[in-house]
């Protein structure tokens, strides 16, 4: 399969995976893929420990290693972006 064949597949992962690590429930309407998961326009109101939760959640799931830096925070700008960082770095 392609990756986008799987990418439907990899956001709805993605989104439970995210809402668990950061222990949130959905916001009303169901979260977006290009929803910003960070940041003023941000429904879940995310800080910095989620962000750390999450770059852990990620790197026991899918073995990617997210450290502090540019790239890991265009990579949390939303589900869709995250998918497209996996898509990129999974070995």
């Amino acid at each position: 399969m392609d990756q986008c064949t799987l990418q439907p597949e990899l956001i709805t992962v993605l989104t439970t995976l995210v809402l668990e690590a950061v222990e949130r429930p959905a916001p009303e309407g169901g979260l977006s893929p290009d929803e910003p998961l960070f940041g003023p326009d941000a429904r879940l109101d995310l800080d910095s420990l989620d962000a750390l939760q999450l770059s852990m959640t990620i790197q026991q799931h899918y073995g990617v290693r997210m450290p502090d830096s540019k790239e890991t925070r265009r990579a949390f700008t939303s589900i869709a972006h995250l998918a497209e960082y996996l898509g990129a770095h999974r070995a």
